[in-house]
Formats: C-alpha cells, sequence, structure tokens
C-alpha cells in the first residue's frame, strides 16, 4: 500500500469526517480540520467529535454510510483498536500496530494510516532537525513508540528511553527492534540524564516531567515536549530559558492533521499556518 494514502478527490460526495475517542470532549481536531476546509474553499465538507470507546467502537463503524464518509481521526483508546475492523493498513501504522487515521475509498475499501510518526518528523524538520546522532525519550506508552518509529527515520546512533517499570524497557526494547533502533533503557529516577542528549521527546501526561524542570543544563538541545495544554510545561518553560529550542504538542497536532487533511479531501497540500493559527486561537480561549 502507498504509504500517503488517498481517500476521495476534492469534488467527491463523500463530504463527512469525524475525530472519534474516549475522553474526546478536549479534541482540537474539529478545529483544525474546519480551518483547513475553510482556508480550501471546501464547502460542505462537514467534521465533527464523537465519543466513542473500543466497545462501541465495532457499532459505530458498522452505522456509516461509506458513501459519505471520507474519512476518521482516531484517538485514544482506538488506534488498535480498530485494526481489525479494517480492510488494511499502512506499513507506517503497521510499524507500531496503531493507526490514527481512517479513509473511506471509492470503492469501498477503509484503509488505516498512521500520520503521527510523519508528524513527528515534519515538526522537527520545521524547526531544523533532520538528522541526530542519538535521542532520548521520557516515557514509553503508545505516544512513545510512536516517537521511537520517527526517531528510526532520523536517528543513526542509540535512543535511551527513561521508563518506571521493567515490563515498560522491554516492550521498548521489543519496539526498537522491530523498528531497527538500538534501544537502550533506564529507569525514571535516571531521567535528568536524558538532558545530555540532543534530543529529547517528552511522551508522558501533564506534571509528570515537572520535577525535572530544575535538572535542565546551561545550554540543552532541542526538546520535543507532545503536550499542548498546560502549554509550556515546567520542563518546556525551563528548556527556553536556558536557550534550548523547543516544538510542542500543538506542533505535532497540526502536522499529523494536515496529513489527514491531505488524505481525506485529495488535496495536494492542506493549510499549515492557518490551521495552527486556529489551533492557537482555540487553545488561547481555553
Amino acid at each position: 500500500m502507498r504509504e500517503r494514502l488517498r481517500a476521495v478527490p476534492v469534488s467527491g460526495t463523500h463530504h463527512k469526517a469525524a475525530v472519534l475517542g474516549s475522553p474526546i470532549a478536549h479534541s482540537l481536531s474539529p478545529v483544525l480540520h474546519r480551518a483547513a476546509y475553510d482556508e480550501l474553499g471546501l464547502a460542505g465538507r462537514e467534521y465533527g467529535r464523537f465519543e466513542v470507546d473500543e466497545a462501541a467502537l465495532p457499532g459505530f463503524l458498522a452505522g456509516l454510510d461509506d458513501a459519505e464518509w471520507a474519512g476518521l481521526s482516531l484517538t485514544m483508546p482506538l488506534k488498535r483498536a480498530v485494526i481489525p475492523l479494517l480492510d488494511a493498513i499502512s506499513d507506517t501504522a503497521a510499524s507500531v500496530e496503531a493507526v490514527n487515521t481512517v479513509v473511506f475509498t471509492e470503492d469501498g475499501r477503509r484503509l488505516g494510516d498512521n500520520t503521527d510518526i510523519p508528524g513527528i518528523q515534519e515538526a522537527l524538520r520545521e524547526r531544523g532537525v533532520t538528522s541526530v546522532e542519538s535521542a532520548a525519550i521520557l516515557g514509553a506508552g503508545a505516544t512513545a513508540s510512536s516517537a521511537l518509529a520517527a526517531l528510526a527515520r532520523i536517528c543513526t546512533g542509540e535512543v535511551t528511553v527513561y521508563v518506571r517499570s521493567a515490563a515498560r524497557a522491554d516492550e521498548m526494547r521489543g519496539w526498537g527492534e522491530r523498528l531497527g533502533v538500538v534501544v537502550r533503557t533506564a529507569p525514571w529516577d535516571e531521567a535528568a540524564g536524558a538532558f545530555d542528549a540532543p534530543l529529547v521527546i517528552a511522551t508522558t501526561p501533564a506534571g509528570t516531567t515537572d520535577a525535572l524542570a530544575a535538572a535542565v543544563p546551561a545550554r540543552p538541545g532541542t526538546l520535543f515536549d507532545v503536550l499542548y495544554e498546560p502549554w509550556p510545561t515546567a520542563l518546556a518553560a525551563a528548556w527556553s530559558e536556558r536557550g534550548g529550542a523547543v516544538v510542542g504538542g500543538l506542533d505535532l497536532l497540526v502536522h499529523q492533521a494536515v496529513l489527514q487533511v491531505e488524505q481525506m479531501t485529495g488535496c495536494e497540500k492542506a493549510p499549515l499556518a492557518a490551521m495552527r493559527k486556529a489551533g492557537e486561537a482555540a487553545l488561547a480561549a481555553r
């Protein structure tokens, strides 16, 4: 399957899209996608938001009219649960067993992709980070595996992952073997050691890295903190104060949404700037 999926042409009858997950009320996806539709002049396009958990997902998908739907964005806890319900998934999605994008094709197929991985890569590229000799990841959840997959494309050396349990350490080493990345794991109480790396990706929930802010060195490299609310995190603020480059969660959210818009509409280039501006405004209003 092509790595960059295309659902339907812009002029097609497939005009509906939505984000699914649980919880979902906080999602910025409707703001970003609707901003893209407005900028592209795609009148009649709809983008909704539905509270759907793993148990409800099969029934929700079964009730959709494929002639009307262009695509779905998926957040937790649906990224793996959706895979058996699809006709096929891209190599990118298969690499981490996670789908965050479903496109509906003219011939009635439902195809899964993962735009988080290239989204991470594009967000870093935008800040001038295209290759690093080593990197560190804080955390070992679902986002960490996507971060590791992105690092497989730009990191030439070892990736150190800081984890809280032996089970998580085993999981991340397993992902490293699968993705072709040399992974070393270290306990969370040594997490400040991550800051020696030229690139640090923080993938943990809000508040988890706050205690590490005081340990940021005088000359830090690049921090990619995947959170976007609250922003800046204590770690991101300390990083910026010391002159380090910071990539935030909104950067990731916008870049992965850009790829989704292109797949779900058939447009060659989604309006990154307009989508980012809409996201920033929505966050400021909260």
